[in-house]
């Protein structure tokens, strides 16, 4: 049986630590400076795990090579399994012709641009980031925010920053269930403390959007219904995370700031929507006729002439059309309601479960004090798992709207071609993340940050927002440094659950300034080749929530404890 040593660089735990630390630096070089796609940049950093896992740790070869495969077997299903089946979701409605009609149902709810900013990029967003995560909340809203008269970069620019307070629970709460199936911990319990940290930011964010549209002006004329919208979206994550479902926390919280909106919209509406219109389009005319700073030219214009005809289709909805618009999400809703919810359907589910032994891994690993690690047994959710339950959705969506099969069909290998890359992009990093935690890479680095003692739970979501930051994916964040988070946890004598939690949220207000991210929403509002441009727009936004972040944690490991489950 292999046990790993902390301390492979004799009398040394910092050197160990630097050591263990290459294939880390190995995915941050390659990503943020060397500009390498997102999938070699994984594969280099895997390469390295395993090196200095064999060469340094002693591993045998194959016991590295068999911990890589587990943690890519992981990355593939049930990871990236729920990506796919959530984004083909989204396709079936795109092709049924329905999306439009939500588009349009937006329209009608406000036509006041800042309030569409918090409708469509924090509502709908959060709720596509519930479903798919991933970028594709950020590359769908985008192209809507610019339809509507918004300039390329102030689009991105709002989408970047709507999407943050979701991102935790994205992808019906992937980044919690990973980082519970790393560390051990029962994800229903990290997921109940990132819902008392993220609320936290959700009952701002609109605010900060309303401020980054229309500056000073439009808090002064939108506060009342950016505040309502906010705290319900807060209050609904807190809820739902601690005390109904933690797959289910963004879709209660995006429909409850979504009604939220609607609501108080019936009966206040601010003063000075057209104004901010006319600025906005002003705006976007600019940058149309001077397409050398932003890339942009063309395709804003294309889609600006576009808001015309969508205000024509919204006139045209009737309430039986905007319910069917809106029915994929409600079904997912129902659909997961009963399988989590129900005793009897969730045993039922849960028992389909089939546990694997890794062949030739399981027993074969030990941790520091030799004991048999555990995380060596495969679970293969076939049936339970929120993939599957999103397959059956999209399959009863599309019945409901008479996709013919063979569309439904097309799409699918129309979404598994269009994530080949990502596939191989999270099964890479959960490969390296298996690696280094089974070779004790993990363990050496969480026990020498753990010297820094109780100051490091101020210093904790630092490390997620790097996480994210680099590999663009709060999940593979927390596979990267949840069991670290858990190991300096337990050496500093703080809670172990609130430091992995931490990871997870400081993940959040990452994602806006990853590569990945920039790019997409480059790409999705026509400035391709201008992610530096953006970055510059949302970098202070992103550090300024890391500040509140790193407080409020902080402050939770001593005087705000009574907060936490």
């Amino acid at each position: 049986m292999f046990t790993p040593d902390l301390t492979p660089v004799p009398g040394s735990l910092a050197l160990s630590s630097l050591v263990a630390a290459l294939p880390l630096l190995t995915i941050f070089l390659t990503l943020a400076v060397l500009r390498w796609k997102a999938h070699w940049a994984g594969l280099a950093a895997l390469a390295v795990a395993v090196v200095v896992a064999v060469a340094v740790y002693g591993m045998p070869p194959g016991l590295a090579f068999l911990s890589a495969a587990e943690g890519a077997a992981f990355g593939l299903f049930p990871i990236m399994w729920i990506v796919f089946t959530a984004v083909w979701l989204y396709q079936v409605t795109v092709v049924s012709g329905r999306f439009n009609d939500l588009r349009g149902a937006f329209h009608l709810i406000s036509d006041d641009p800042r309030i569409q900013a918090i409708i469509i990029a924090f509502c709908f967003g959060g709720l596509l980031e519930a479903l798919a995560g991933f970028g594709a909340p950020v590359a769908i809203t985008g192209v809507m925010l610019v339809a509507l008269g918004f300039s390329a970069l102030r689009a991105a620019a709002v989408v970047l920053l709507a999407n943050t307070a979701p991102v935790a629970f994205g992808a019906i709460a992937t980044p919690i269930i990973t980082a519970g199936t790393l560390t051990g911990i029962p994800y229903t319990e990290i997921g109940a403390y990132v819902g008392r940290q993220t609320p936290l930011l959700a009952a701002i964010v609109p605010l900060l959007l309303v401020l980054l549209v229309d500056g000073r002006r439009g808090i002064r004329e939108t506060w009342l219904v950016a505040v309502i919208v906010g705290v319900a979206f807060g209050i609904a994550q807190f809820v739902t995370a601690n005390y109904i479902s933690v797959e289910l926390t963004d879709i209660v919280a995006a429909l409850a700031g979504l009604a939220a909106a609607v609501a108080t919209l019936k009966v206040w509406r601010p003063a000075g929507g057209d104004r901010a219109l006319e600025r906005l389009s002003s705006e976007q005319d600019r940058e149309a006729d001077d397409p050398a700073p932003t890339g942009g030219g063309a395709t804003t214009t294309a889609v600006a002439v576009e808001a015309t005809t969508l205000s024509e289709h919204a006139a045209g909805l009737t309430r039986a059309r905007v319910m069917m618009a809106l029915l994929p999400y409600l079904l997912v809703i129902a659909v997961f309601s009963v399988a989590k919810l129900v005793p009897s359907v969730a045993d039922f589910l849960t028992g389909t479960d089939i546990e694997i032994p890794w062949p030739g891994l399981d027993g074969a690993v030990a941790d520091p004090a030799g004991k048999s690690v555990d995380t060596t047994v495969y679970t293969f959710e076939w049936l339970s798992s929120p993939g599957t339950l999103l397959l059956l959705s999209g399959a009863l969506v599309a019945m409901i709207y008479r996709v013919p099969a063979s569309a439904a069909a097309r799409e699918l290998g129309a979404v598994a071609y269009k994530l080949r890359y990502a596939f191989l992009t999270v099964a890479a990093v959960l490969a390296l993340a298996y690696v280094m935690n089974l070779s004790g890479q993990t363990l050496t680095i969480g026990t020498w940050i753990a010297g820094t003692g109780a100051a490091f739970a101020y210093l904790s979501p630092i490390l997620g927002w790097l996480g994210t930051a680099v590999t663009g994916s709060d999940t593979s964040s927390n596979a990267l440094f949840a069991t670290l988070q858990q190991t300096a946890a337990k050496g500093a004598g703080l809670d172990p659950t609130l430091l992995v939690a931490a990871n997870t949220s400081g993940g959040v207000v990452g994602k806006m300034v990853s590569p990945q991210n920039l790019t997409i929403a480059a790409t999705s509002v026509g400035l391709l080749g201008q992610e530096a441009i953006i970055l510059r727009k949302v970098l202070l936004w992103s550090l300024g929530l890391l500040a509140v972040l790193c407080l409020l944690i902080g402050l939770q490991s001593t005087v705000l404890a009574w907060t936490l489950p």
